[in-house]
């Protein structure tokens, strides 16, 4: 079995983060995608969609640092589920992605292409060693899944 997703869509807020017990750092923000196509009449019509995305630990302090509000971003991860209870004691659900890959696709200050910075690299990883593989180069924005 798989479970995997992948956005590319702009935030809707900047992320925010907070610090749990332990020092566990845990985000969030909303993205949102849009699909466009016509109507039955033939009219071009735009849908948005929003979804909320995760991030924990490095990922989480690396998204508070680098993403803002309007950022486009390549986010992938893992559509979960989790039901809790209000103030009221009524159920409520809500689905989330825990994204475990950030990538920023914003036009760079200086106007060249696109930044390449893509998250999370060797370093947010226990154990990993950075291999020619993790490098980020210009030509990575061409070999997006899509």
């Amino acid at each position: 079995m798989y479970n995997k997703v992948i956005f590319i869509g702009n935030l809707g807020k900047d992320p925010e983060i907070r610090k749990l017990e332990g020092g566990v750092s845990v985000g969030k923000f909303p993205i949102a995608t849009n699909e466009n196509f016509r109507d039955s009449s033939g009219e071009w019509q735009q849908r948005t969609e929003w979804h909320d995305i995760v991030v924990w630990r490095h990922l989480a302090e690396r998204a508070e640092r680098d993403l803002k509000k309007g950022s486009l971003v390549f986010v992938e991860g893992k559509l979960t589920h989790r039901k809790w209870q209000d103030k009221e004691g009524n159920n409520r659900y809500s689905t989330e992605v825990v994204a475990n890959t950030l990538r920023t696709l914003d036009k760079t200050s200086r106007g060249e292409g696109y930044s390449t910075d893509s998250f999370p690299d060797a370093d947010d990883m226990p154990g990993a060693e950075k291999s020619e593989a993790t490098e980020s180069t210009s030509e990575d924005v061409d070999d997006l899944p899509f």
